[in-house]
């Protein structure tokens, strides 16, 4: 009897180099998908944090805004008002006195300053306290004004006033803040914005 020779089966060295070689392109495949999972994720949490801070940053200034009124000193409402930066008197800390504040943009932060009147007779120049409360603004970069202001006839009338001359005109604050914490994760800025009446300047 003659005995048929058994051809055992198995991988050649070529197909599991074959093989090894379609794992490693498969785990390079997955590990990509997770990195840019991952990357994507951490670009929306960062994105609706800086948008959170922007809109908490916006509606304190429309709290503040909103008391303003004649100073301690019998000064005007307003003190003064530009593009990136606005001042004003009105009582923030619910204390007896009414503050002198000031909202403006200092580099890529949204700062806000306060000073109390002190002395007799009162007066405001004591130190500022200062705090930050936005981060990653762009609006100077981007060339878009932080404030604009309107009169009495807004919002029938939309054209902001030119810079003003005579702060008296101004009854309307528009705020918008541009929040871009990383130019090549996000295609444009983040945009929050509100607009805000002077209550104690309403001409009727």
């Amino acid at each position: 009897m003659h005995r048929k020779a058994c051809r055992k089966k198995g991988f050649t060295l070529m197909e599991a180099m074959v093989a090894i070689g379609m794992f490693a392109i498969i785990s390079l495949a997955v590990a990509w998908i997770l990195i840019r999972s991952v990357r994507s994720t951490n670009i929306i949490w960062e994105q609706l944090a800086t948008q959170n801070d922007g809109r908490a940053a916006v509606q304190q200034f429309v709290d503040d805004v909103r008391r303003a009124e004649t100073s301690s000193i019998g000064s005007y409402p307003i003190s003064d008002a530009s593009s990136t930066s606005f001042i004003f008197y009105a009582n923030v800390d619910d204390d007896s006195g009414r503050e002198k504040v000031r909202f403006w943009i200092d580099g890529t932060d949204l700062k806000k300053g306060v000073i109390q009147p002190s002395g007799n007779p009162l007066k405001y120049d004591g130190e500022e306290s200062v705090v930050t409360i936005a981060e990653s603004v762009v609006n100077i970069a981007k060339g878009i004004p932080l404030f604009e202001y309107y009169d009495s006839t807004y919002p029938v009338t939309s054209t902001p006033l030119t810079v003003p001359d005579d702060l008296t005109d101004i009854r309307v604050i528009r705020m918008q803040l541009e929040l871009e914490k990383d130019p090549t994760a996000t295609p444009v800025p983040l945009h929050v914005e509100a607009v805000v009446n002077i209550r104690n300047l309403k001409d009727n």
